[in-house]
């Protein structure tokens, strides 16, 4: 992977990368190899682009995919160890989400709910809009507007326990 792609590619999006990693791991190591993995996975499909949405809609699309596809393999797949440029240190901040203790119930709450629940309430949280959340969910924006009332629900019975 080139430096430049990275930085001009990778870079500027790595706190959606980092956020939907998170949700979707629950150490250190696995983390590394989700990321990892999103960032080949971005650089191998970066022709693929057609430029029919915006770069930050391919990158949730490859993120989640990826993600998706690592979490439902049992075993862990070996592949090659690629190298990474250093990130930056506002970076290294933002990739730890669970600073405050609200939000680290928030992201455990949401941990807890389906795969494409946790994927829509992300790109939510995100402030994508329905339409955005549709395209890259392959939905409908109606669809995903329900979808989120219901996540919602879920959410505060899990953080509140009490059903609303």
């Amino acid at each position: 992977m080139s430096r430049d792609f990275y930085t001009q590619f990778i870079l500027p999006y790595v706190g959606i990368i980092i956020k939907i990693c998170r949700a979707y791991t629950d150490n250190e190591e696995d983390f590394q190899d989700y990321y990892q993995e999103v960032c080949l996975q971005l650089w191998k499909s970066r022709d693929n682009f057609k430029g029919e949405s915006k770069w930050s809609t391919w990158v949730y699309r490859i993120s989640l995919n990826v993600s998706l596809s690592l979490l439902r393999k049992d075993k862990k797949i070996s592949k090659k160890s690629v190298e990474l440029p250093a990130i930056e240190d506002k970076v290294e901040a933002a990739s730890d989400p669970f600073q405050d203790e609200s939000l680290k119930m928030l992201y455990q709450a949401i941990k807890k709910l389906s795969e494409v629940d946790r994927a829509i309430i992300l790109l939510y949280l995100e402030e994508k809009s329905y339409q955005e959340i549709a395209e890259i969910m392959g939905l409908s924006p109606i669809n995903i507007g329900v979808k989120i009332n219901r996540i919602k629900k879920k959410l505060k019975t899990l953080l509140h326990g009490k059903v609303y």
